[in-house]
């Protein structure tokens, strides 16, 4: 069956969210006569659902010093209230400037039977650093835009998003520098691969620990192995698992031992979008969303997503784990304009129903963003606020 080229006209038949034409503003109504403490208010804010805080920012300056302040998530931390937040970059064409939004919650806005009331809003930090090329990850609340190149040079720098008051900072540099690395989080610790000049440095492979702010050089799997050409790379069942031109090769940092690993895990050169959710390996590519049977070794499809995927169309589909959920992120055009297109958004929960079969449940989807067709979108990930 071919894809239906308008998705909304499609939705409107399966009674998937309508496209709101009204503009939804986060601006809450006035608030006078507001003179709780300050430990009353940041008791209450830390038990409110993160999403919430872009429109409670917008109450007043001593709110929006409030949603910023460490001891408002050191306080959400204490009572077990910490949630994970997606954020997104986008660019302009030929722009390796990004713009950095997060996913809010609409106070206001009707939803509808697949509509979550979700906008993505802009985050106010200055300074974001030109991330196109890095590879970017998460680790717990903070954002890690790691190398690529700089005017167009390979660069070692690593700049770092405070997802508790939306700043960036500078972390240590690598130890080498890199055009196009594949970086991939296991244990808490960053492993950096690929995109490096000289693939005999013994720096080809390292790894950054976030607790320290130190980095560390992992043996290499052979100057055979070691190429500048790696292409993707995973943390699973204890091993960062790394892909490139030699093959798949899997380290594992308890034993510091590498092992070769057949191909069957592989997810090809061509870009695809996969994460980790619980230890299992999902990707979307081909129009199909698949888990990896890590003992089996072999791809499994994912069940229950066969509605949603009439949706994506021939989209560049971008996955994140969101939590113990999965967040979908795609583009469209606007229906009868040339000049705009659309970011959508679906969360999917995960169930094993047994160890053959996992099945994906669309919680919603909808509109998030409006944005010119000028605009690309690059990252997706989610950071623990």
């Amino acid at each position: 069956m071919s894809s239906p080229t308008n998705p909304l006209a499609a939705m409107n038949e399966e009674e998937a969210p309508s496209e709101q034409k009204k503009t939804f503003s986060l601006v809450p109504s006035p608030i006078t006569n507001l003179f709780l403490p300050d430990d009353i208010l940041l008791s209450s804010l830390s038990r409110i659902s993160r999403l919430y805080y872009p429109t409670f920012s917008l109450v007043s300056k001593s709110f929006r010093s409030l949603v910023a302040s460490p001891e408002l998530y050191l306080t959400r931390s204490i009572l077990g209230r910490t949630e994970s937040c997606v954020y997104v970059s986008l660019r302009l064409l030929n722009d390796s400037n990004l713009r950095w939004y997060t996913l809010c919650r609409v106070p206001d806005r009707k939803l509808t039977n697949f509509s979550g009331g979700h906008l993505l809003v802009p985050i106010l930090s200055r300074h974001a650093p030109p991330a196109h090329w890095s590879s970017v990850v998460a680790v717990d609340s903070n954002i890690y835009a790691i190398g690529g190149p700089i005017n167009d040079a390979p660069s070692s720098s690593v700049s770092v998003l405070d997802c508790q008051c939306d700043t960036w900072h500078e972390a240590p540099p690598m130890r080498v520098a890199r055009n196009y690395p594949t970086a991939t989080v296991l244990n808490g610790k960053i492993y950096v691969a690929g995109g490096c000049e000289e693939c005999i440095s013994l720096d080809c492979i390292e790894v950054f620990d976030p607790k320290t702010q130190t980095w560390d050089s992992v043996a290499s799997p052979g100057t055979e192995r070691c190429e500048r050409l790696v292409y993707k790379s995973v943390g699973i069942e204890g091993k960062y698992h790394l892909f490139g031109g030699a093959g798949h090769v899997a380290y594992d940092p308890k034993e510091g031992r590498w092992d070769s690993v057949g191909m069957d895990m592989d997810m090809g050169r061509t870009w695809v979008s996969y994460c980790v959710i619980n230890n299992i390996l999902f990707y979307y590519n081909n129009r199909k969303f698949k888990w990896y049977d890590y003992k089996g070794r072999f791809w499994r499809k994912l069940m229950g997503l066969e509605r949603l995927i009439k949706f994506l169309c021939y989209s560049r589909v971008n996955l994140a784990a969101y939590g113990d959920k999965m967040a979908v992120l795609w583009e469209t055009s606007v229906p009868s304009s040339s000049k705009n297109k659309m970011i959508w958004c679906a969360e999917i929960t995960i169930e094993r129903h047994d160890i053959y079969e996992i099945c994906g449940k669309t919680q919603w989807f909808d509109v998030v963003l409006r944005v010119p067709k000028s605009h690309e979108l690059v990252h997706v990930v989610a950071a623990t606020v």
